[in-house]
Parts: C-alpha cells; structure tokens; sequence
C-alpha cells in the first residue's frame, strides 16, 4: 500500500511533496514561517521551531511563551530524541488548583526552543523567530476561534490581570500588536535562554504570580531544565510508533498499540469498537504514567461482543500541533499548548503572555502534586516508521490526541488507506462516558449496536483534533494537514 496517493486523484486534502523540505502546522502563518525557513537554508527543527513562535502570536488561547513544547526528532544515522519542554511545580508549592496563580508550572517552551534549536539547528535562532517578532510587532488579525476564547474565558484573564492586554475584549477582525509579546521574543533571539529565564522576565513572571497568591519564584525559573530522553517505541508488525515518554501519557498509545497488536486478526467491522475500547482501557493507567515502558506489559481486556463503559477520556481540547521535515530526512513531531484556554489566566504584562496551568494536570496516586514534580501531561506527538519512511503525527485534542492517533494508525495499518484519506476519515472520541461521532461516520448503527452511547455531532467538531504530518517518504519531504480547523501544509 502506497502511503502517498496521486495528489490529482484525492479527494482529502492531499499529502504534499517538496524537495528542500515540509511543514504542516495549526495556522497557515506557521506553515509559511516554517517554508521561510527551509527556503533560507535552515533544517526542520528551524522550520518548527518558526511555525511555534508564530502561533503564540496568532493562537494565544492554545500556546505561548508561557506553556510547554514537546517534540520528536528523527535524525538519519541517530537515536530518536524525545524533547521534553514541560516544567515542574513551584518548589514552595502548597496546593493546587485547576485555575489561577496555584495552576502555574514552570513554562518549558523556550528552553525546548533554545535545547532544539542547538542540537538540531542551523540558522541563528535570532533568524528563526524573526517572523514571530514582525508579526507580533506589526499586528495580527484577530481570528473568530480567538475572538470567541477571549469572550468566553473573559472573567478569568480579569481576574488574572490582563485587562489591559492589547487583545482583551477584542472581536474578530480586529488587528492588534503585541508590542511587548515582540520585544521578548526578540531578546531570546538574542540572548536565549537567560532572556527568560533570568533577570527582569523571570522576575516579572514571579511578581504576576506571586501578586495572585501563587508560589512559582524566579529561582524555580532559573532551575529549570528541559529534558531530553529516548522515545517509547512500540512495533506493529512492520511500523513501528514512537511517543514521548513519561510524564507524557503518550505511553497510552503504545499500550493500545500493543494490546491490538496481541489480538491478532480480527474483523475489519470491529476496528473502531477495538480502539475504542483499548484506550478507555489504556487511560485506566493515566496516573502510573511514570511508569513509562513497564506499563506495554499490562493486559488490556476487552470484551470484542459488547462496550465496557469504562469511561476515562476527559474533555479537554486545547494544545497545536507542527510537523516539519528537511531535505537531509530530519523529521519533527511537535506540540506547543498551555493547556485549557489562556492556560491559568495569569497574565505577565511586561511579556504580553497568559502563563500554564499545567498542575491541574496531577490527580492522584503517583501522579500526586508535589514541590518540584512534573505532572502528567496530555502533549503525546508521535513518530511513525516504516519501510516508506519516517513520518511525523501530531494532533491537538489533549485526552483525545491518544484516541485521534489510534484512529489514523488503525485507518493505515489495518485498513490499508494513504495518509490523505487516514486524516480525512471520520472520527469518534470517547470522553466522561459518551462516544461523540462525527455525523458522516459510516460505523455508528454499529457502534451502537454493540451498546456505545453514540452521540453523533457536526463532522469537523473541534473535539475531533486537527492532525499535522510531515515526514520523509519515498526519498523526499511530505507534509499533509488536517482539513479540520485550520490546519495546513506546504512544502518547499
């Protein structure tokens, strides 16, 4: 099965090809920071690197200075990387909260940057936000998605302090600068790390948190280390999947993966009940994350005649995704979030950025906050590897990221389609006990037949995720987007 169908013939949005590189990612702003980059020389880890910067300026709701960036990077002749910019809880931290100064962890998106950027770079990283900064300095069209966030999470970034935001209370269509968003990324550019982690940013950080009531200091900033590890991976049959490890609850992929790959054959028409249940089963196991590859052992029953109920999947849904991919065969999986909209709602006005709330991520057991601990972390891009070659998958979604992956595995491993059609394909996802369906899906008479409480909803949902992939395929750059939110791709 040819993993790139002819472009004439698809009827999805078609899988791309380039020569000097690719990039798919959440805004077609991204995708062309990305394109520069790989036009000026610069590798995919540039042209990531690029995209996420543009989607803090354009898509604040979802990412920002103030979250986290996990990424995947594949390198011919080298070990896969995983890139784990997430940071931990304050080191005075005295309790948690889903919301507010009490929610924030340590952001990890610009030491990931800086981290990423040195292994795996070329051009300056000054070059490399420089589009980031222009755009943020000249203005940015307030989009419907941003404009419908900011009015309905308005009390909370009232309460956090940013009524004096350039984008509070803005509509759609509206075009705004964020002078200050612009001058730090243009200092990081400059100085890297220390930019913000040290001196008057991290001050400043501290000081809106702190002023709130939050313990985060400027020493936790300071301490901060983003850490790079290797990937779990998980063989099916000829492919083989890569996840982020722990915290990541990527590992929940790889326990559905294995657990369909011991069940052997079974018939096509259970496809999407299998993989319904194996990751309700699988996000039993959510707290243990920590864990990481030890948890591939753990069985997961499941009853192939009737649905469980098991329940799981939350309903959260924020987080962007970017693919990119050079001409040398790198190839990146990457995810940039600050988890619910605008993250805790604490706004730092001397950067112009809401900051994380990524402690409402621990719960229970071993994933219990604590001073100094990471929590669990819903960011799970892939890798993908095949006799064809090494593509990237990522997708927004947070509990449902693990579930939309699965989908599209199964729709390449199991029912033989092209990547164009796999992302296309209608989807489910399971959360707090129903099984939301897109409308046009041809399996819900079945799925409700074996007992699944389906709710059918508008094809395109934003619960549905938005898939980004770019790899390298055949001996040359791909990338292919989502046609959900407003996912895209381009090649070079």
């Amino acid at each position: 099965m040819a993993l790139i169908a002819e472009s004439l013939l698809s009827t999805p949005r078609p899988v791309l090809r380039g020569r000097l590189g690719a990039v798919a990612a959440a805004h077609p702003l991204a995708v062309a920071a990305g394109q520069d980059m790989l036009r000026s020389g610069g590798t995919a880890a540039d042209a990531a690197i690029a995209a996420q910067a543009i989607l803090c300026v354009v898509m604040p709701n979802a990412c920002g200075l103030g979250g986290d960036m996990l990424a995947l990077v594949h390198a011919p002749g080298s070990p896969k990387l995983a890139i784990n910019g997430t940071g931990a809880a304050p080191s005075r931290l005295e309790r948690v909260s889903d919301d507010g100064p009490n929610s924030v962890t340590v952001p990890g998106m610009v030491d990931a940057w800086c981290k990423l950027s040195k292994r795996h770079g070329k051009l300056p990283l000054s070059r490399v936000l420089e589009p980031a900064v222009r755009l943020a300095a000249s203005g940015v069209c307030v989009s419907e998605a941003l404009s419908g966030a900011l009015a309905a999470q308005r009390a909370r970034l009232q309460r956090g302090g940013a009524n004096g935001w350039s984008l509070f209370d803005q509509r759609a269509g509206a075009l705004i600068q964020q002078p200050q968003l612009a001058s730090i990324l243009q200092r990081i550019g400059a100085e890297g790390r220390s930019a913000f982690y040290e001196g008057s940013a991290a001050q400043a950080i501290a000081r809106a948190v702190g002023s709130l009531g939050g313990t985060l200091s400027d020493a936790d900033l300071a301490a901060h280390e983003t850490i790079v590890a290797s990937p779990v991976e998980t063989a099916w049959d000829d492919i083989r999947v890569a996840t982020q490890p722990p915290m990541s609850q990527g590992v929940l992929l790889n326990m559905a993966i294995a657990a369909m790959s011991r069940l052997g054959d079974f018939p096509a028409s259970l496809n999407d009940h299998v993989a319904i249940e194996l990751t309700e089963a699988a996000f039993a196991f959510r707290s243990n994350v920590g864990e990481g590859v030890a948890l591939l052992s753990h069985e997961l029953p499941i009853d192939l005649e009737r649905a469980s109920h098991r329940g799981g999947p939350r309903a959260y849904l924020h987080t962007a995704g970017v693919a990119a991919a050079d001409s040398e065969g790198r190839v990146i999986s990457s995810l940039v979030s600050v988890f619910d909209d605008f993250g805790s709602g604490v706004f730092v006005p001397e950067l112009g950025i809401t900051l994380n709330n990524r402690a409402g991520g621990f719960t229970d057991g071993a994933n219990a906050a604590a001073p100094g601990k990471r929590p669990v972390h819903t960011l799970a891009p892939s890798l993908v590897s095949t006799s064809q070659g090494v593509f990237a998958l990522a997708t927004p979604g947070a509990d449902g990221q693990v579930q939309t992956l699965l989908q599209v595995l199964v729709a390449i491993h199991r029912e033989q389609l092209d990547l164009a059609r796999a992302i296309a394909r209608p989807r489910w996802r399971s959360e707090n006990g129903a099984l939301l369906i897109e409308q046009s899906h041809a399996g819900i008479a079945g799925l409700a037949a074996l007992g699944h409480r389906v709710t059918p909803i508008a094809d395109g949902d934003a619960r549905f995720g938005a898939v980004v992939c770019a790899g390298w395929v055949d001996d040359q750059p791909i990338a292919g987007a989502d046609w959900r939110r407003e996912t895209a791709a381009g090649v070079v």
